[in-house]
């Protein structure tokens, strides 16, 4: 415990400063590991899996995780979350010097595994823990999407410091970054925060406190929120796994096309969240409107990408592309957890994380097969197509 207590403010401002840091470190060392899987493998596949490795234990982990979250309380379930998380990436930098071919990318692909596992254990924690470093509940609306702007900052610093830390020092540095970022959330969690610990309300433990009893209580609207965010995803949500590939036909095969290219689409998502972080509490109270608004940007960006070979136009539709899905999935992640009571937020959080990472895993996926039957720009023009219409449908 700190010696000199900070207020709240101060301590949401601490958490969301390292949190980005976190995040630079974790998307430099996302940013090394595609640019090996594609240059060791030259499959799409494979990075399609290595993004599906990461998003998919969501499906089956996110439940219990919310189920734990509830029960055990979020701050125990943030540390060792975050400690799991450091242990699995730096797995993934020992990879480097110690494998090679083949056996390196199974190594590879397993840390991402287990980065995925640990991942949503923590992001469910971390969303009901912000509910408890706010003054008053009407600023956790304003904090939610704060926290998805800094969190896109990271995204968009940390694919350009990967970048030239693969070309100047070699993968092994970036990975290596990956892990020891990890340690300033677990430092300030553990010495320096002191969140409202009363005001968390916890479930019993019975059976009733179930995922499928959080489903069926909280309301219509968030069962709609939910299904709809799933569907946009496993149509649209694909090009976190397919960058390399994406950035390679766009910009060119060199690690630092992969970091520009990744630091663009960030650059789209905090648009998107300082959008919807501005505008919080009025996106928040048309839930399908701004759920199928963020989409329906999504899905003309790619039917932009599929339409154009100009460099400078498809950054432009990486950018709206990143706006859109960032948007989505914060709008997603704040209507539900404004929409449910405390005692359920955790496994709210986790359905969320099912809806969005569980269907970008499943979307990334099909997107590679559909680009390895075809090519990319048809990927983009039946995707972008079929997102057009599920937005407008659900926001007529």
């Amino acid at each position: 415990m700190s010696a000199f207590p900070l207020r709240l403010e101060q301590q949401r401002k601490l958490f969301l400063v390292v949190s980005g840091i976190s995040t630079a470190g974790s998307f430099a060392g996302i940013t090394a590991k595609g640019w090996i899987l594609l240059h060791g493998s030259a499959d799409p596949f494979v990075l399609a899996l290595n993004f599906a490795a990461l998003s998919l234990p969501s499906l089956i982990v996110s439940g219990p995780a919310g189920v734990r979250t509830d029960r055990l309380g979020c701050e125990r379930v943030l540390v060792q979350a975050q400690w799991a998380l450091l242990a699995a990436a730096a797995l993934g930098a020992l990879a480097i010097p110690l494998l090679e071919g083949m056996a390196q990318v199974l190594l590879l692909l397993f840390s991402t595994l287990l980065v995925g596992i640990a991942g949503a254990f923590e992001l469910t924690a971390r969303n009901k823990y912000c509910s408890l470093l706010v003054d008053e509940p009407e600023q956790l609306a304003g904090y939610l999407a704060s926290f998805s702007v800094v969190f896109n900052v990271g995204k968009l610093v940390g694919p350009p410091i990967g970048g030239w830390l693969v070309a100047i020092a070699g993968p092994a540095w970036a990975l290596g970054i990956d892990a020891t970022s990890y340690l300033l959330p677990i430092a300030s969690v553990m010495f320096l925060l002191q969140p409202r610990r009363d005001l968390e309300q916890r479930s019993d433990g019975k059976a009733g406190a179930t995922l499928l009893k959080a489903w069926r209580d909280c309301g219509g609207t968030l069962r709609g929120v939910l299904t709809l965010t799933a569907g946009l995803c496993v149509v649209n949500f694909f090009h976190p796994g397919l960058a390399p590939l994406i950035a390679e036909q766009v910009l060119g095969p060199d690690p630092r096309d992969l970091g520009l290219f990744t630091s663009v689409l960030a650059a789209g998502s905090i648009a998107g969240g300082v959008v919807l972080q501005r505008n919080s509490a009025r996106l928040s109270s048309r839930p399908f409107l701004t759920l199928g608004g963020f989409a329906l940007i999504t899905a003309i960006a790619q039917l932009g990408m599929a339409s154009t070979s100009s460099v400078g136009i498809s950054l432009g539709m990486t950018f709206l592309i990143g706006a859109g899905t960032a948007g989505l999935l914060s709008s997603c992640n704040l209507i539900t957890q404004i929409g449910a009571p405390q005692v359920m937020r955790g496994r709210m959080a986790g359905l969320s994380q099912i809806a969005f990472l569980g269907g970008g895993g499943l979307s990334g996926l099909l997107a590679a097969l559909l680009v390895m039957a075809t090519s990319l720009s048809s990927t983009f023009a039946i995707t972008g197509a079929i997102g057009a219409v599920l937005a407008l449908l659900w926001i007529v």
